[in-house]
């Protein structure tokens, strides 16, 4: 079963003046329990690509089908609600929210679902305790380590069981020790909760631990190969 299906992507960026095609007709399906990595030098398109099948960024041509809904006709409220209860992002910068604690952060989006509290209360713990990082609950962001911000964020990410994960770049500010960590941790989720995750990256680690990669040069996909 497909989880993504981009079907003809465009992005285009300046077209009135000089055109810049970040991505160029690129069309790719991401199946449910995939663990992907989409790599390519910087200026690419690979960021512009998950932001545009993650619902951050509109194509100038092309669809994005997920789960069945094509979501580049959603209206902007449409669409926000979908990447809520849909899609879970992990970003380089973590983006976590400082006045909150590490728990409070990883319940936010089941708070604005609406969940239970038991619910919300049992599913953060459920995953604190996975990532290792059951101590930091009531640490805020400013005193955790990178690493530990980084856990806390992919916590969050999957806190509302989304159809699949979009990590942009998420280990260019740790260190191997965290990497390897985090990565480990979110192979053994793929793996034993089939978990889909599709990753931006430069990091050879994370393509080493990925089952797929999708190479992108001048926004064009020049390679895919499963391993």
């Amino acid at each position: 079963m497909h989880v993504i299906e981009a079907t003809n992507l465009v992005k285009t960026y300046n077209p009135d003046t000089i055109p810049v095609h970040a991505v160029n007709n690129i069309s790719i399906d991401i199946k449910a329990g995939e663990f992907t990595a989409i790599v390519g030098p910087s200026g690419s398109g690979k960021t512009t690509l998950l932001n545009l099948i993650g619902g951050l960024d509109t194509p100038t041509e092309g669809t994005v089908i997920v789960d069945g809904v094509e979501i580049d006709h959603l209206s902007e409220s449409e669409l926000t609600d979908f990447r809520m209860h849909n899609i879970g992002f992990v970003f380089q910068s973590y983006n976590l929210i400082p006045v909150m604690t590490a728990k409070e952060n990883i319940e936010f989006i089941m708070l604005l679902q609406k969940d239970d509290k038991k619910v919300r209360e049992a599913r953060s713990n459920e995953l604190m305790g996975k990532m290792g990082i059951s101590e930091t609950k009531k640490r805020r962001p400013a005193e955790l380590s990178g690493g530990q911000q980084q856990r806390v964020a992919v916590a969050r990410a999957l806190a509302s069981k989304p159809k699949f994960i979009l990590a942009d770049e998420p280990t260019a500010n740790l260190d191997s020790e965290s990497t390897n960590s985090l990565l480990d941790i979110m192979a053994k989720m793929n793996e034993d909760e089939n978990v889909t995750f599709v990753f931006s990256t430069h990091d050879q680690r994370v393509i080493d631990k990925a089952k797929r990669v999708i190479t992108i040069v001048d926004g064009k996909v020049e390679a895919d190969e499963s391993k």
